[in-house]
């Protein structure tokens, strides 16, 4: 079980089969149903894509003085730096923005800062070399919004500044000819969620005028949408246009380098969606930046040379492996670390080490931040200062936090979910310390509790085909604010488990009803699940199609696996029968035989309760647990008389009991002396027995 808790709502039925009946898929509707939608109306506006952006770009604040400014560099032919960041937003962005000011005849150099000599964002360095360069206008795209002393120097060297940025604002501005971001305060551009690609593409179709808008869009909405997609922006508005467009045109997209890297990564002649590019190709272009060279991901998209392209396509995908590697060691040891922790620094995860490759450290902590449930804070430490990435955890304002905590840190930027800040190496134990209280207070949580958001418990599994899952793709583009939908199956029967893929994954074969369903389980053996087969179990998983060796089939990737928390129809009885005792129903002799239980197994379910308690407490689901006492229980009826000894222990207090949904907390009482014969429970089937003569 990697997940605490499971959040499963209940479908209205009734609305589901409505949407049914008005031609929508079974899966489909369920997902919109457990998204609010309850009519076929609003399924058709949920399920919409608009062709075309709907905002003109001139309705951002300084877009008119960005497009004067361009404009006279261009006419002028001044040389013109574009300026971006080292991720896959950064880098499509500074490509998009590059790709059409050479196509103008513009004088272009680009400039990725290196991630580890530079860092993030302006830098008076770096800024200079342009100028020594002949760089007289500098463009910023997806950083530069924090960079006032770094514009005053800029214009100090003669070097006009166009800041475009999506990420958050401070109180001060740079002093640049014009700052185009929509989170300015002052900015009454309607859609706030563009990814710095998207506002770099804004910039290019005001730039081209609404004559040439359209096919500017076409052009670039393949780049946009990788970006957009990487940076995890709201999938809605002018995003899931930009997306939807850029995903259905990637296939005779004009970047011949874009081609090669799906060939690279085995995409080619496949449909691409939003996961392949969540998974596949983003993590190769991120790759680049993360490992110290994003310039070469600018050159492989920008270039038109295929024997080239193929080259550096090879070339990210080696980085990309190597990547992979140092990320599990750096999680391993990051893991080791927060274990250590004592549970008060455990609502956000603040761990350093200068082992730790700077580069990676962002993808850690997203890692960390998904399995534990909180913001976590991975940082860099060399010769005394850290480097710090950040992720956020259930909508948590990251940048807000940083804000908090400012007195602390050297400097920081970025937005809600993810950023970035440097701090002293001596401030670290402090910065914890007053982060872990914000968290706390801010969240209202007494402890962080891993939890997973399902869409729809599968019903009726019966209906889950293959056209049903293909169909599945109506709902995409897939993001933050329309996630990838996840279904349940509870009280499936495991029927068989098989570790693949050299023991990394964990193939397995499911059955709920007379429906069978085949599953893989990445990066998990047989003993992390503590299911074996033959078990009942309940499923979290997303839904997706199979092919091997030119054949399609319905498959389960699966988030979680776990003991099934609701009974079989034999539980069932067996509880049922219990509460019959309990509350004085009518119970035959028979029923007094099979609840009875013999001292021997009273005597073993307190031993199993007192190994388990450790410190005299239990918290966990009921069902599991008195599986696992009757699975180790002498005698007949075990799963039966351990339920029942759970309630003769707490009516004779040698335990307190209390029951909440699936879940059931017990606490030991050691040391207490008392006579189980005088519980009224046991006297009662006594009772029954010697009038049936028994």
């Amino acid at each position: 079980m990697k997940y605490e808790q499971w959040n499963i709502p209940s479908l209205d039925e009734k609305t589901v089969g409505s949407l049914m009946d008005a031609g929508y898929p079974y899966l489909v509707a369920s997902v919109l149903v457990s998204r609010g939608v309850a009519t076929a109306e609003e399924a058709a506006v949920a399920l919409e894509r608009d062709r075309t952006l709907t905002h003109s770009p001139f309705l951002m604040r300084d877009m008119d003085k960005a497009v004067e400014r361009i404009q006279t560099a261009l006419a002028n032919g001044e040389k013109i730096a574009v300026f971006g960041d080292y991720d896959v937003d950064g880098i499509t962005a500074t490509c998009l923005l590059t790709d059409y000011l050479r196509s103008r005849g513009g004088d272009v150099v680009m400039h990725i800062p290196g991630r580890f000599d530079e860092g993030y964002g302006l830098s008076c360095e770096a800024i200079r070399s342009l100028a020594e360069r002949g760089v007289k206008l500098l463009i910023t795209v997806d950083c530069g919004i924090t960079g006032v002393e770094e514009t005053e120097f800029a214009n100090s060297l003669g070097v006009d500044v166009v800041i475009t940025d999506h990420h958050e604002c401070k109180e001060t501005l740079p002093p640049a000819v014009a700052v185009v971001n929509p989170h300015r305060p002052d900015c009454g551009y309607p859609f706030k969620y563009l990814a710095g690609v998207g506002v770099a593409l804004k910039l290019v179709l005001a730039l081209g005028g609404d004559d040439r808008e359209d096919a500017l869009f076409a052009r670039y909405c393949t780049l946009a949408a990788i970006g957009t997609i990487a940076d995890v922006m709201r999938m809605e508005g002018e995003n899931r246009t930009i997306v939807s467009m850029g995903l259905e045109t990637i296939d005779h997209s004009d970047f011949t380098g874009l081609h090669a890297l799906l060939r690279e990564a085995g995409l080619a002649g496949k449909q691409i969606t939003s996961i392949q590019v969540g998974f596949v190709l983003a993590p190769r272009i991120n790759a680049a930046g993360r490992m110290g060279r994003a310039a070469l991901a600018a050159e492989l998209l920008l270039t038109n040379d295929e024997q080239e392209a193929e080259k550096l396509a090879r070339e990210l995908c080696d980085l990309n492996r190597e990547r992979q590697s140092v990320e599990q060691e750096i999680y391993a040891k990051a893991v080791e670390q927060l274990e250590a922790l004592p549970p008060d620094e455990k609502y956000a995860l603040v761990l350093a080490s200068d082992d730790w490759h700077q580069g990676v450290v962002g993808i850690v902590a997203s890692r960390l931040s998904e399995k534990y449930s909180c913001p976590s804070f991975m940082i860099h430490l060399a010769d005394g200062v850290g480097k710090g990435s950040c992720r956020s955890y259930g909508g948590f304002n990251l940048f807000g936090a940083l804000e908090a905590c400012s007195d602390l840190l050297l400097g920081f930027g970025g937005h809600e979910l993810a950023a970035g800040f440097t701090i002293e190496e001596a401030n670290i134990p402090a910065f914890r310390k007053k982060m872990n209280k914000y968290v706390r207070e801010h969240t209202g949580r007494a402890r962080p509790v891993s939890s997973l958001a399902i869409d729809a418990e599968l019903t009726r599994p019966a209906l889950v085909t293959l056209e049903e899952v293909e169909r599945l793709g109506e709902l995409e583009p897939y993001g933050s604010g329309n996630d990838r939908p996840v279904f349940c199956l509870r009280g499936a029967m495991l029927e068989s488990v098989q570790s693949v893929g050299q023991n990394r994954h964990l193939k397995v074969r499911l059955q709920k009803g007379h429906t069978s369903f085949e599953g893989i389980f990445f990066s998990v053996s047989p003993e992390d699940i503590g299911v074996a087969a033959g078990s009942r179990v309940d499923a979290a998983f997303y839904l997706q199609v199979n092919e091997f060796r030119g054949s399609r089939a319905v498959q389960l990737q699966l988030l979680d696996l776990r003991a099934a928390r609701s009974p079989s129809a034999r539980e069932a009885e067996l509880l049922a029968l219990r509460e019959t005792l309990i509350s004085g129903g009518a119970l035959s002799a028979r029923d007094a035989v099979r609840l009875l239980p013999s001292r021997e197994q009273f005597v073993r379910v307190w031993r199993i309760l007192e190994h388990e308690a450790g410190d005299g407490a239990l918290c966990e689901p009921e069902l599991p647990l008195l599986r696992r006492i009757a699975a180790a229980l002498p005698g007949a009826e075990s799963f039966l008389r351990a339920a029942l000894c759970l309630e003769i222990f707490a009516e004779r207090g040698l335990l307190s009991l209390e029951r909440n949904e699936d879940m059931i907390s017990l606490h030991l009482v050691n040391g207490r002396k008392v006579e189980l014969d005088d519980d009224p429970y046991l006297q009662r089937l006594h009772d029954i027995l010697q009038e049936k003569g028994r």
